[in-house]
């Protein structure tokens, strides 16, 4: 119980509670109405960087989500030519995170790492379409067990200046894995093949528990 009101943070957020905090004794030194709005600055940085555990359904036949958020698409595109895949059909879904999301990602099946790409851009609202072409970026080509292509891509968004990797090339991953983190308010797209969608437009996910397309 005590963990799901206070789940762990990621290591990413230390620095900034430090600074929240530090923050809200100063202003605390000029008014407590001061205080207060400090107070709970420190406390939104706090449930930004929460890292909750997640229960996986570790089935090869299942992707779940690579993040908390909202389904902004369900749409089928060429893959991304970053990686070299624009003469393959995928389907993609889109997953928005807003600032009062959970912010760390997860892997959505079980595979090898074949690629990570780092892409620098804008930081455009990363609602818009435009999103996934013009912003910072960056791309997990994985191989999932049976041979089948699943990009992740994180995508920056308005506020978010800084994209975090935790995941190295040709490193073997287990469904609902962590990869990276995206600070503040972001996007994730999900490329993949010979699986079937089991989310619409405006469901909320939950990264790693969601089941968002099956085989």
């Amino acid at each position: 119980m005590f963990s799901k009101i206070f789940p762990p943070i990621h290591a990413e957020g230390y620095k900034f509670l430090v600074i929240a905090g530090f923050i809200t004794i100063i202003l605390l030194s000029f008014s407590s109405f001061l205080g207060a709005i400090g107070l709970l600055l420190t406390i939104w940085v706090y449930y930004f960087f929460r890292d909750p555990e997640r229960v996986i359904i570790e089935d090869d036949n299942y992707l779940v989500s690579p993040a908390d958020g909202e389904v902004i698409k369900v749409e089928e595109v060429d893959g991304p030519k970053e990686v070299g895949l624009e003469n393959k059909r995928f389907k993609k879904i889109s997953i928005f995170m807003n600032v009062f999301d959970c912010h760390v990602n997860r892997t959505p099946c079980s595979g090898k790492v074949e690629q990570i790409l780092y892409k620098p851009g804008k930081f455009f609202n990363a609602s818009l379409d435009k999103a996934s072409e013009d912003n910072e970026r960056n791309y997990y080509k994985i191989k999932d067990n049976s041979g089948n292509d699943i990009i992740v891509v994180q995508i920056a968004g308005l506020i978010a200046r800084r994209i975090v990797c935790e995941t190295n090339n040709d490193q073997n991953l287990n469904q609902g894995d962590r990869i990276g983190m995206i600070r503040f308010g972001s996007r994730a797209d999900v490329f993949y093949e010979n699986y079937e969608p089991l989310v619409k437009v405006g469901q909320k996910t939950i990264s790693g528990e969601t089941l968002i397309a099956r085989k």
